[in-house]
């Protein structure tokens, strides 16, 4: 078996806002496998600033993983704890490899064309009026379920523009879900959730920054409205620290990255401690091209979840890969009538 891996910069479409800043660029890795005239293709899926494999080592750890693909994917999955995005990356290549086609990773219903998965439609962050648009543009492409990010602008433009919504849909006509990607303080973090809770809200994501273990516990116990872990649960491995955090914040809801948690078998983790602790979840991409996303897509149908997923990303970027995934109706689904066309 011969392994490689490439860099890959994606470009946005316009500067995508969060509350750590605009984005106008995604880099992500693409690691190859190659054996007996097949080949398998998997995404490392780092975010910058955000993946707690952003490290120096990063490429060194790649031309490792590489080097030594004659290991075998267990092997290698649990040499790379530190490093979960390729961790994700490994298993996907490896999982591609034993297909017949390296883009069709977990046949089903989804692949088949015939069922899609429910999703949200994501609105960045930017000013009042680009997000009032996003909003209107979501509710007419079908969208029930629209997720909002908050923190980067004035919290009463924000809470003005919940208001826009409610006064046009009920809560039964669009369900709303908000990420504040820890933009609130500890003094102010409860106040916010108190006026946010007027817009009937299905849930917040990481209302204050990772790693305040007392005060995420007291807020997800005082809070009006569902909280949900985000980017709290980046970096703690091992099933005991992990059912450990669950036990201490005892959050209503979590929420799955895999590029960011060690891909699928990280993911079921996170999804076995929570579903014993009654803990809701769902899953989400974290801007990887339409290679990952895909795999994401495929594995996330195969968990039966009928909440809508985070999985709407694929239109990002003026550099992505033609691929049959396509958003119709508020549902992601993977038209097999259209081929793959990458070029790495």
């Amino acid at each position: 078996m011969k392994a490689s891996y490439k860099k890959y910069i994606l470009d946005f479409k316009r500067p995508s806002g969060t509350s750590r800043g605009v984005l106008t660029q995604k880099e992500t890795w693409f690691l190859i496998l190659e054996d007996n005239g097949k080949t398998g293709i998997g995404e490392c899926g780092i975010l910058r600033t955000l993946s707690i494999d952003d490290r120096p080592d990063y490429e060194e750890k790649l031309k490792w993983v590489c080097e030594n693909i004659h290991l075998g994917e267990e092997y290698l999955w649990n040499s790379l704890n530190e490093f979960p995005s390729i961790q994700f990356g490994l298993e996907m290549a490896f999982q591609s490899l034993k297909s017949n086609n390296p883009y069709l990773l977990f046949p089903s219903a989804f692949t088949d064309g015939t069922k899609g998965i429910d999703i949200n439609g994501l609105v960045w962050m930017g000013e009042e009026s680009y997000m009032k648009q996003q909003i209107e543009e979501k509710l007419e492409q079908g969208f029930d379920c629209i997720k909002l990010k908050i923190g980067a602008i004035d919290f009463d433009k924000e809470l003005n523009l919940l208001r826009f919504i409610r006064s046009n849909f009920s809560a039964e006509d669009i369900e709303i879900r908000v990420d504040a990607n820890g933009a609130f303080s500890s003094t102010d973090a409860l106040y916010k959730l108190t006026q946010l809770n007027s817009f009937q809200l299905h849930s917040i994501e990481q209302p204050v920054k990772q790693g305040q273990f007392d005060l995420m516990a007291d807020l997800c116990q005082k809070t009006p409205f569902p909280i949900a872990l985000d980017e709290e649960l980046i970096g703690v491995f091992g099933y005991k620290n992990k059912e450990a955090l669950l036990q201490k914040i005892k959050p209503q809801y979590i929420i799955l990255k895999p590029s960011l948690i060690g891909g699928f078998r990280g993911s079921r983790e996170w999804i076995d401690i929570a579903e014993k602790m009654n803990i809701g979840w769902w899953i989400t991409s974290a801007l990887e091209s339409n290679i990952g996303l895909n795999a994401i897509a495929q594995w996330t149908f195969l968990q039966n979840n009928p909440m809508p997923q985070g999985l709407g990303t694929g239109g990002l970027y003026t550099n992505n890969f033609d691929s049959p995934l396509e958003v119709v109706n508020g549902k992601l689904i993977y038209n097999p009538d259209i081929m793959w066309q990458v070029n790495l």
